[in-house]
């Protein structure tokens, strides 16, 4: 384990499963209201989603992508029906996350509100809770993510398209506490654990964070990733597919006119997996 929280929490859910563990009211209707809260935020706030401002949880992501979200949001591949309704597990599993950590006696501070003042440009954002010091994100996770992104700081820092360095790296500076890490819940089957920002360089991620900021202002577009070889059993295929980087990017079909997404062609699986190619395709 990773963190001395984990073990209270495990034994909270132990006691749990054997039917021994209580929640206090008060609890309860913290979880209560944070939940109401959310549904508020995500179905009944009125807001248009997509304005662009520069904030905590965008300001580590790839530059390009933020120009695209500035500048041509309109030819951003439109959000499934699913997009709300998964936005809004996060927010139940962080509000439950919360009481459990709360009836487990685990001591932290809650959500506050807080501003990186970069000089020029003020970042804003809420972090989800300091313990120890130390502030700390909380996830929810598919199986595949929680098993291999967040395997630890190193697998998340080396794809981390959605910036959840950055944004925990000026959560940090703006509220003076230290960089803790990250609580990873696994929506497939409610595993969790504490993945600690180890390796984070705070002086690196600030220099990043500020980079990011005067990109955005000079509002010149430039891609942050290269496609790669195509490999199929260790052997190069001839073909070019889309970096990882740019996987999940909503304007990845704009950015790259000639991308297309189709069956791997050198795979004999019955179900191939998709692939993403740039260019002409060599079967």
């Amino acid at each position: 384990m990773n963190h001395p929280a984990e073990l209270a929490l495990h034994q909270y859910m132990e006691n749990a499963v054997k039917g021994t563990s209580t929640m206090s009211d008060t609890t309860i209707k913290q979880v209560a209201d944070d939940v109401a809260d959310a549904i508020t935020r995500q179905f009944g706030s009125g807001k248009t989603r997509g304005d662009f401002r520069l904030r905590m949880s965008n300001v580590g992501r790839p530059t390009c992508q933020l120009w695209y979200e500035k500048n041509k949001p309109e030819v951003a591949l439109p959000f499934p029906t699913t997009f709300v309704m998964n936005m809004m597990i996060g927010d139940i599993v962080e509000a439950v996350f919360k009481g459990l950590l709360k009836e487990a006696g685990v001591k932290y501070n809650d959500t506050e509100k807080v501003t990186l003042d970069l000089g020029t440009t003020r970042i804003n954002g809420s972090y989800d809770i300091v313990i120890n010091d130390a502030v700390d994100d909380i996830k929810s996770a598919s199986d595949w993510s929680y098993r291999n992104k967040f395997e630890s700081y190193d697998t998340l820092a080396a794809g981390d398209g959605f910036g959840y360095v950055g944004q925990l790296a000026g959560y940090a500076k703006a509220s003076g506490k230290r960089a803790g890490g990250w609580w990873v819940v696994n929506k497939a089957n409610g595993q969790f654990k504490y993945v600690p920002a180890d390796n984070l360089d705070m002086d690196k991620e600030l220099d990043k964070i500020n980079k990011t900021v005067a990109t955005v202002e000079e509002n010149k577009f430039e891609r942050c990733f290269e496609p790669v070889p195509e490999k199929f059993r260790g052997k190069e295929t001839g073909n070019k597919i889309l970096n990882d980087g740019c996987r999940f990017c909503s304007y990845r079909f704009d950015c790259w006119p000639d991308l297309t997404e189709r069956p791997a062609v050198k795979s004999q699986a019955k179900n191939p997996p998709t692939v993403s190619y740039i260019g002409d395709v060599i079967g």
